[in-house]
This record gives C-alpha cells, structure tokens and sequence, in this order.
C-alpha cells in the first residue's frame, strides 16, 4: 500500500509551482499593461501644434492667474509659440479644463498655488494676470482681492527682482473709474470712488501699478501695464455677472436680457485673442509706461443686447432695471499708443467674436445639462441689490 505522504508533498509543490507561474504571468500582464498605457498616453496624445524653437529663443514664462479665461488663452499662445509655460493658479475663478489639454506636454507645468503665497521659479517673464475679475467675484471676498492685487504683486514683484525677469501686469480700465475725459487715454488719472462697492479691484489694481514702477525705479526691475479694456470670448464663466455673459446666457435660454439703467451707457469689446495678441507685443516690446489695450469700437448696452438677441435667433424681451451705484456712463479706450509703439490693434470684428463666444456658450449649456446643473445669469451685487454694466 503505497503512503499518502509523499503522494500529498508532490500535489502540495506542484500547487506551489503553478500557483508561482501564475503569479509571474498576473505580474508580466500588470506591466505589459502599464507600459501600454504610458506608450499610449507618451505617443499619441495630442496636443495642438508647438513651434520648435532653439534653446537660445524659447523663454521660461510663468503666467499667474492661466487657467483663467484670459489667461488660459494666453498659455495656448505661447505654448504654440514654443516656449516653457508654468501656469499658476489656485483655481478660485479659473479652471482646469481650460488648460487640461497641455497636461503632460513636456514645456508645460501646471501648479495650483495662490500668489499671495512667494513663489521660488527660474523664470525669464512673469505675466501677473492673477486676479477676480467679475463684479461677483471680486465683491464676494473683497478683502482676497485687495490681497490678491497687492500682496501677490508685492510678490511676483520680488520673484522678478531674484532672477531678473521682465513682468508684465494685467491691469485694467478701471483705474479710470466713472471717467470724465471720453475716450480715455493713458495719461488720464482716473475719477474713482475709493470706498465704493467695487473699489477692492479698482483700488487694488491702482496700488499695482504703484508697486511695480516704485520696483522699476529703485529695483531697476522690467515692467510692462497692460490696461485692458472689456474682453470676452470662449472661456468665459457663464454665470459671472458680465454683460456678455449675461446677455448670451439670457437670450440661449430664453429669459429677459437685463439692462441696467437706461442702456445708453457705453462700453467698447474686443475679443480676447486679440487681447493676448496685444500682451505679448507689449510684453516683448520696450515700452514701459501703461498701454491701453481694447476694441475702440464703441456700442451702447441696449444696441448690445440687441445685436446678441438677433445673433442668437432669441425671442427674449429687454428688461429695464434700476441703474447700478458707480456704474460708468463711458468707457473707450484711445489706442494710439498701442497701434504707434505696439504696431497693435484689434482686429476681429465684434459678430465675429460673438458668434464664436455664442457657440462656446451652447455647448457649455450642453455640457452643464449633461452633469445636471443649468446655470442662471449671476448679478454683480451692489448696493440695493443692483448690478452694473461691466
């Protein structure tokens, strides 16, 4: 009678030896697996089309605030240009969809920071875009933004001085405020109220020009101001309280177009590539005093509404609410200075760059529908619960 001793130790290392081979087999599969996927994702994602440039022309660029609507468009310049982007952002009012399609690219690094924080880069320019930008966003935390505008360009201020890069600050039209002087050139001083409900930015953005000239003048740091004026296009934020935005997710979805006061308060648009197009030949450029940037071509708020009511095919009413608190009567830029020094002025046409806004803005509702949440047009809250034209 033959032992089961020896009989069960033989079935007992065989078991062993398939259950190792087995094992081996799930680990090769595992990094077969991985490897695919990294060749995969390393050899045919796609990116849109990159310049090559030599290492003696690419640039390092940080740009603060780039995943932003303005700021988002900028990194897709310069990243199609060639150069090295670092986009900073801490993603209060910009979006990581807005840059998620360089996300892995080899010039490109995304870095979720807040600029009131220093920043320790080798960088060769800093664009300093970071900032809330919408009535709605700026008022909700007042004091952030006066941060934002003064520590966080204290700070990339500094940056700047340590490597001895160029900055270019995005400034704005509003540190002319309610102008008295139409159009408004870049000598004017501005007619602002200090204390008012929106004076966080337009206050914080006159304290950052201060800063980055006291840093040119005794730091001998480069600077560049851009003042841009009213700018849409893809990108934007549905829901941000801005008269484009407003107007176009009213007529979409059929609700009255607001306006606020009489409508015959004015106000010029450019698109925003036009925009970028204007930073970067500023910024590369060796003009140092501010330059307006923006569309010249002036449009009253009504006839606004009713040129987006005729390109959206929408049959919605005008609506005439009650005239918001520090509400300027008139904003155009005088762009001379640009187009002499810059060689620079806008050239999309305004249907144009409506047309490409109002078809962003369908498929955003598409895409909003699709993760069950509609957005509604957000007011800028002002005194008496009113809203301004911005």
């Amino acid at each position: 009678m033959v032992s089961k001793g020896p009989v069960l130790r033989l079935l007992t290392a065989i078991n062993r030896r398939r259950m190792k081979l087995l094992m081996g087999l799930a680990f090769v599969a595992y990094v077969a697996s991985v490897w695919g996927n990294f060749v995969n994702m390393s050899f045919t994602q796609k990116y849109p089309p990159v310049k090559f440039l030599s290492e003696k022309d690419r640039k390092r660029i940080l740009i603060t605030g780039g995943a932003g609507f303005v700021g988002s468009h900028l990194t897709d310049k310069l990243m199609m240009d060639g150069h090295e982007v670092t986009v900073v952002d801490n993603f209060f009012t910009g979006r990581k969809r807005n840059v998620e399609h360089w996300i892995g690219h080899e010039n490109f690094e995304l870095i979720n920071h807040d600029v009131v924080e220093p920043l320790y880069i080798e960088v060769d320019q800093i664009y300093h875009l970071a900032s809330p930008a919408s009535p709605p966003n700026y008022m909700y935390n007042p004091i952030k933004t006066l941060k934002t505008n003064t520590i966080g360009t204290l700070n990339m201020l500094g940056l700047a001085k340590r490597v001895g890069a160029r900055l270019l600050l995005a400034s704005t039209s509003e540190v002319y405020g309610d102008p008295e002087v139409h159009p408004q050139n870049e000598d004017y001083w501005g007619h602002v109220n200090p204390i008012g409900p929106r004076a966080c930015y337009d206050e914080g953005k006159r304290v950052a020009e201060t800063m980055c000239y006291a840093y040119m003048k005794q730091e001998g740091v480069e600077v560049r101001v851009a003042r841009i004026f009213n700018t849409f296009g893809p990108r934007m934020h549905m829901n941000d309280g801005r008269v484009v935005s407003n107007f176009i997710l009213q007529a979409l979805q059929g609700e009255p177009l607001t306006v606020y006061g009489p409508g015959t308060q004015t106000r010029a648009f450019q698109y925003v590539s036009d925009l970028v197009n204007g930073l970067v030949a500023l910024m590369n450029s060796n003009v140092s005093s501010p330059v307006n940037l923006g569309n010249p071509e002036e449009h009253t708020i009504l006839e606004f509404a009713q040129l987006i009511k005729k390109l959206v095919g929408s049959g919605s009413e005008i609506q005439f609410l009650s005239e918001a608190q520090d509400d300027p009567q008139k904003r155009k830029p005088d762009i001379r200075k640009a187009k002499l020094l810059l060689g620079w002025e806008p050239v999309v046409p305004l249907e144009e760059g409506l047309n490409k806004a109002i078809h962003y803005f369908r498929k955003e509702l598409e895409y909003q529908a699709n993760n069950q949440y509609i957005p509604k047009p957000k007011p800028a809250r002002m005194k008496k619960g009113r809203t301004r034209h911005n």
